[in-house]
């Protein structure tokens, strides 16, 4: 928690030297905030493992906000008694609540479209909603950053548990559900969650994907697994275009230059070349 404080200070801080000020004409998880023909599709932004809508892409939030977006969030995937910390729960369970909040995004707002920017967890479920909850056909964009999309070692922490075979896998993935994370059980190497977003193709016909990662995630792992190699899917690292950024997992949530590259995906054809920065390498 105190280095995602941290990071995101500095963010702000960085923010505010690199580029002139201005007023958000946009608005952050504000029913009343309309899209308007620059922007006319709302973002809802889906946080990651063990966050909530207030941490992880809250600032992201904010500064797509300021370019004149209508931006939305909510917490997801929290057990009632701990609602604290969100994305725990099992992901088709999580994925039922981002189609319900979506709808919900619609309907305020009068859009015909969203488009999903989620981190890590979030960046997988910005995949596997639109694959797996029949909603398609109401997003636009999707721009992914970090997703275990084929599953995680987290950091090899699973890795002796493969190699000693099933038994011990399943071991792991029921030590993980007794913890209160199914969702993690979810999204290692094997995971059910995993195993029905990549059956099959990921893409899906109509929707625009955009997947960004670092060469130097250290959770994420291998960081390869992120990337959707399927026609009509970007797949980029940081370090493609800012090749001396250091960011790991948890500062790409607030990297800025993970930031411009959200926004040059959210709208390619104004997309603007920016000044590198480097971010944190936790």
């Amino acid at each position: 928690m105190r280095l995602r404080i941290a990071l995101a200070a500095a963010a702000l801080l960085t923010a505010a030297f690199a580029t002139p000020a201005q007023a958000a004409s946009g608005g952050v998880n504000d029913p009343s905030c309309r899209p308007s023909a620059a922007h006319p599709r709302p973002v809802v932004f889906l946080h990651g493992l063990g966050a909530t809508s207030d941490e992880d892409l809250n600032f992201l939030q904010e500064h797509v906000a300021a370019q004149g977006y209508c931006t939305f969030s909510r917490t997801y995937g929290a057990y009632p008694q701990f609602p604290v910390v969100g994305g725990l729960r099992p992901i088709a369970d999580s994925a039922r609540e981002i189609k319900q909040f979506t709808s919900e995004v619609l309907a305020q707002t009068g859009a015909r479209q969203v488009d999903l920017v989620g981190h890590s967890e979030g960046g997988f479920q910005s995949l596997y909603v639109t694959k797996t909850q029949g909603i398609a056909d109401r997003i636009g964009s999707v721009v992914a950053i970090a997703p275990p999309t084929h599953g995680t070692t987290f950091a090899g922490l699973t890795k002796l548990a493969y190699l000693l075979g099933q038994a011990e896998r399943d071991a792991v993935g029921q030590a993980l559900r007794t913890l209160g994370c199914p969702a993690c059980d979810d999204l290692i190497t094997g995971g059910s969650a995993v195993q029905t977003l990549t059956n099959g193709p990921i893409a899906q016909p109509g929707v625009r994907y955009t997947v960004i990662t670092s060469r130097f995630d250290e959770l994420v792992t291998p960081t390869e697994t992120s990337f959707v190699r399927e026609p009509g899917v970007t797949n980029e690292y940081v370090q493609d275009t800012c090749p001396f950024d250091p960011v790991g997992h948890v500062g790409e949530a607030y990297d800025l230059n993970v930031w411009h590259l959200v926004t040059n995906a959210l709208d390619p054809a104004h997309a603007t070349k920016f000044f590198c920065t480097a971010g944190s390498p936790g």
